[in-house]
């Protein structure tokens, strides 16, 4: 009952018995069958996979034998390159228990699944044939077949035929058994490929035959699958900044936002191939996802990725330039003053965030939880919607100048010798809000470190313990007061914090906690203050090694890029944590709706509002539990599932082609990945694969999948 699910093929896990002759011999292979539900290797893969054992039943089928001439396995999708339109065929002589049993080397046939055209063939050595014996069962014998091929073209291009009827009749791709008898060919069985990631909806058409999309969440460090209500959220935010240029965009319906395995994807074809965007991209997506960047780059060469005709700055006289028009102005001053800058776009991040403050404030007021729920709705579609729309042109002109100088200033330390000199002027930047988090909580910790009380719980307890005190109120004061105005200052802040259906640190405060304990053993040399003057220094000692490499122009041209970008780019995550300041006061109004829900018998747990969609919670009151739990359910299941995901691609092709790393391999062994900033640092390495619960001792190099604050 567990087997050929969507999210995994159990292939291999139960035994099979082939050739059985007789009913005693029929008898055991049944039983043979069933008691290999239970054997070690089936029990671990559905505890990987998340199945409750007590659930699993089986039916053992019985099948008559096919005496097959020749054997194999097609995939109706490249299951090595993804690539949905060709076919995989895998063949060899007699039985093909050989084959899946990884004792022989296969003949090998792609196939273009549209035309029939074979694309590639290669002669496999078929060293070996499971042949049946006359009294029952097979065995394994040498064979002289890998000489030539066990196909002909045409049997070659019949099988492709039938798995794409197959899989159109499935509705998936498929992983098909087969076997060709008396020269006809038979089906064996056929179950879904479960290693094919999903594919964001795409149309081509003549302008756009290949979409080329890359991951929200690759660039935001979210790897885990977004709730439905998070992923309408960001699709409004987004809708929203598309009207900075003139568009008017649904957010469900929009086509440059999809989803595929619960995850977001940004399209990135057209603009991309537009002549602006092959000559900007390669300048600031580096900068953003250097992985993504090196696949694009890699992608240069496809003939579907040709460049749009068109001059260059054509798109400024369009859309785009509407938006240049509001940012242009300021561009001047941020050069001529960028703390004055980066402090006026603070002050208007602030504005913004008194405004969404206004509107959960009047929401909360009304009495009637129906109509309290559908006014939190609008605002989350009024101040989402907004966020980006008030302070993109505010940052805009922050972020190009200081992406641009900050690109010059690297040429400039290429030029003298010492490339990564350009990246250590910028160290220790003021302004930073993960900096200023990362401090605050430092003050926290020396707070404790001061009350012998405090400290002592923060030694002995672990998170857990600790998070479960702080809740009751029960810790020592001083430590109870010193977490409380941390999470004051900064509680909406958590893992994949921009799904707006994640919990936050003020609602489980256990990594707080973690991070807190391994903070109260820190060293007063090791001390995140003085670590952070440490780079400050350091900063300005590279900026003027690098100044005195180079010709007395460049030097001084150096100088004044440093002392600008210093000045800027603080601001790099502003914007991001003032969304999620937003989204922490949205989410708190939800939820007590939520609670509405769940007084009122409708919903089961108040969190149970983050896996229905916008447009359903506008009518979550109309319907009764029945209705909407059977959805939760599976939409949890499905999250479940999602995240338990082992790979996620950070770019997908439409053809199904997707790209895993795009960063080159280290040499010599060395394991590669991507760098937080330049230098060398020893230590014990410690990698890090869920931040709420492992932890992070003084002197030790964090390896994590990804770089958000809540893993930093």
């Amino acid at each position: 009952t567990a087997e050929d699910l969507a999210e995994a093929s159990f292939a291999g896990q139960q035994d099979t018995s082939l050739n059985v002759i007789g009913e005693a011999a029929l008898r055991a292979a049944v039983v043979a069958c069933f008691a290999s539900l239970w054997t070690a290797r089936a029990i671990g893969y559905r505890v990987r996979n998340g199945i409750d054992q007590a659930t699993v039943a089986l039916a053992v089928v019985v099948q008559v034998m096919v005496p097959a001439e020749a054997s194999g396995v097609l995939f109706t999708a490249n299951p090595l390159t993804g690539v949905r339109g060709e076919s995989v065929i895998d063949a060899t002589v007699g039985l093909g228990e050989a084959l899946v049993s990884g004792q022989v080397e296969p003949d090998h046939w792609v196939i273009d699944s549209a035309t029939g055209r074979i694309l590639e063939r290669r002669t496999g050595a078929k060293q070996a044939a499971t042949v049946p014996l006359p009294s029952g069962g097979v065995r394994l014998v040498a064979s002289e077949a890998g000489q030539g091929l066990c196909l002909s073209d045409a049997q070659v291009v019949e099988i492709a035929r039938l798995g794409t009827r197959v899989a159109r009749l499935f509705g998936s791709p498929q992983d098909i058994e087969w076997a060709v008898a008396e020269g006809r060919v038979q089906v064996l069985q056929s179950r879904a490929i479960t290693t094919l990631f999903p594919l964001p909806a795409f149309t081509p058409t003549d302008r756009s035959p290949l979409g080329v999309w890359f991951s929200f969440g690759a660039v935001q460090g979210i790897l885990d699958p977004l709730t439905p209500l998070g992923q309408d959220a960001i699709r409004v935010a987004f809708a929203g900044a598309a009207r900075l240029f003139g568009r008017q965009v649904d957010p469900v319906s929009n086509p440059f936002v999809r989803a595929a395995g619960e995850r977001l994807w940004i399209r990135l074809d057209l603009v991309a191939r537009s002549p602006l965007g092959r000559k900007v991209l390669p300048v600031t997506l580096p900068m953003v996802e250097p992985s993504t960047a090196r696949i694009l780059e890699e992608l240069r060469d496809d003939p579907l990725w040709a460049p749009l005709p068109g001059h260059p700055w054509s798109a400024l006289l369009g859309p785009f330039g509407q938006f240049l028009l509001r940012v242009l102005p300021r561009l001047p001053r941020s050069v001529l003053d960028p703390v004055g800058q980066r402090h006026a776009f603070e002050a208007a991040a602030e504005g913004y965030l008194s405004g969404v403050r206004h509107t959960e404030s009047q929401a909360s007021a009304i009495s009637d939880p129906p109509a309290r729920l559908a006014a939190r709705l609008d605002g989350l579609r009024e101040q989402i919607g907004a966020a980006l729309q008030i302070l993109l042109p505010r940052f805009a002109p922050i972020m190009g100048p200081g992406i641009a100088m900050t690109s010059r200033l690297n040429d400039l330390a290429a030029a003298a010798g010492e490339p990564s000199l350009g990246l250590e002027c910028l160290r220790g930047l003021d302004g930073n809000v993960t900096t200023a988090m990362g401090l605050t909580l430092w003050r926290a910790a020396r707070t404790i470190q001061a009350d012998p009380p405090s400290l002592a719980r923060f030694i002995d307890d672990d998170p857990d313990t600790l998070a479960a005190a702080y809740r009751a109120g029960t810790l020592p004061p001083v430590a109870q007061a010193a977490v409380g105005s941390f999470l004051a200052a900064y509680g909406m802040r958590g893992l994949a914090e921009l799904d707006l259906g994640r919990p936050r640190w003020d609602e489980d405060p256990s990594q707080v906690l973690a991070t807190l304990r391994s903070y109260v053993r820190i060293e007063p040399a090791q001390a995140p203050d003085v670590a952070f003057v440490a780079a400050q220094r350091a900063s300005g000692l590279a900026s003027e090694r690098l100044a005195g490499l180079l010709p007395r122009p460049q030097a001084r041209q150096a100088r004044f890029l440093a002392s600008r970008i210093r000045g800027l780019m603080g601001a790099r995550e502003t914007p991001k944590f003032t969304v999620i300041k937003a989204m922490g006061m949205v989410r708190n109004g939800l939820l007590e709706s939520g609670a509405d829900l769940v007084a009122a018998g409708v919903l089961e747990r108040a969190d149970d509002v983050c896996f229905l969609r916008l447009a359903e919670l506008d009518r979550v009151w109309t319907q009764d539990a029945a209705h909407w739990r059977p959805i939760i359910t599976a939409r949890r299941r499905l999250d479940d599932r999602e995240t338990r995901r082992a790979q996620v691609p950070r770019v997908i092709l439409s053809d199904g082609r997707t790209f895993y790393e795009g960063l080159a391999d280290a040499a010599d062994g060395a394991l590669a990945g991507s760098p937080v900033s330049p230098g060398v640092a020893e230590g014990r390495v410690r990698v890090v694969s869920d931040p709420a619960s492992d932890s992070l001792a003084p002197g030790e190099i964090l390896v994590c999948r990804a770089t958000d604050p809540a893993w930093t």
